[in-house]
């Protein structure tokens, strides 16, 4: 089973995945940005495109990836993923859908306002990239097929956890950290969000 967290950039995605995957028993966090820093790399600079979900080698790499990893591996996937093209989803999702593969969508929804206020906790400047995306997700994650929205402006991160959870019928092992080791482990997240790319 495929967990796929959408939502725009500030909507608690890699946090909620990462909280997750602490919490449910054999599962992994899968990250379909590693092979788009992947193919940035190795891509000529004269095919080169500026988004690496325009390629269309990133989309089928991803959905041959979870195809196989739902095939062998006997847990739960966790994709947080920012994905508001309709096309792009139905080649993704919507082909794993067809081949039999339970995907679970949920759409982690904020105010524009909550979303920056977001990004700029974790450093983000005014007029960041993500910053940039915020009218661009939320026109697109406004389109019917992406389902099961979950409002967060006024959640924590573990209330979102709860919520999918509960939704899905799965049981969350107890979290018996207090709030110091939480705020250090979502930090160490953060940290390893932070990717240099050419």
């Amino acid at each position: 089973m495929i967990i796929w967290l959408n939502g725009a950039f500030g909507s608690g995605k890699t946090q909620t995945s990462y909280e997750l995957e602490r919490r449910i028993p054999n599962s992994l966090v899968y990250d379909p940005e590693n092979i788009g820093f992947f193919i940035k790399r190795n891509i000529p600079k004269e095919i080169s495109k500026g988004d690496f979900q325009d390629y269309s080698i990133w989309r089928e790499l991803n959905y041959t990836t979870l195809k196989y990893i739902d095939s062998e591996y006997d847990g739960i996937i966790i994709v947080p993923m920012t994905l508001v093209n309709p096309q792009y989803f139905e080649e993704i999702v919507g082909k794993l859908r067809d081949d039999g593969v339970i995907v679970n969508h949920f759409v982690l929804w904020a105010s524009k306002e909550t979303l920056q206020k977001r990004l700029r906790s974790r450093g983000e400047r005014k007029n960041s990239w993500g910053e940039k995306q915020i009218d661009r997700c939320i026109q697109g994650l406004s389109n019917d097929i992406f389902k099961n929205r979950i409002e967060t402006d006024k959640l924590t991160v573990e209330s979102v956890v709860e919520t999918i959870a509960s939704m899905l019928d799965i049981h969350l092992l107890d979290d018996k950290r207090n709030k110091f080791k939480k705020r250090l482990d979502r930090i160490k997240i953060q940290i390893k969000q932070i990717r240099f790319i050419n």
